[in-house]
């Protein structure tokens, strides 16, 4: 047996489906050191810390 939908699915009901098929705005958190906004969990591109610790050198 083949899976196959029983009766014909609406419109109304096909676009609820696809309706949480959107872009979200980024999380973005502010650096403990300097300040700016990043993404968490990343490294901080202006001063180049990440978790109290210098990864990048600070030019």
């Amino acid at each position: 047996m083949s899976i196959c939908p029983k009766n014909k699915s609406s419109k109304g009901h096909r676009d609820q489906r696809r309706a949480n098929w959107k872009m979200d705005t980024m999380n973005l958190v502010k650096c403990p050191k300097c300040g700016s906004l990043m993404l968490p969990h990343r490294v901080c591109l202006n001063c180049g810390t990440y978790n109290k610790k210098e990864i990048i050198a600070a030019d």
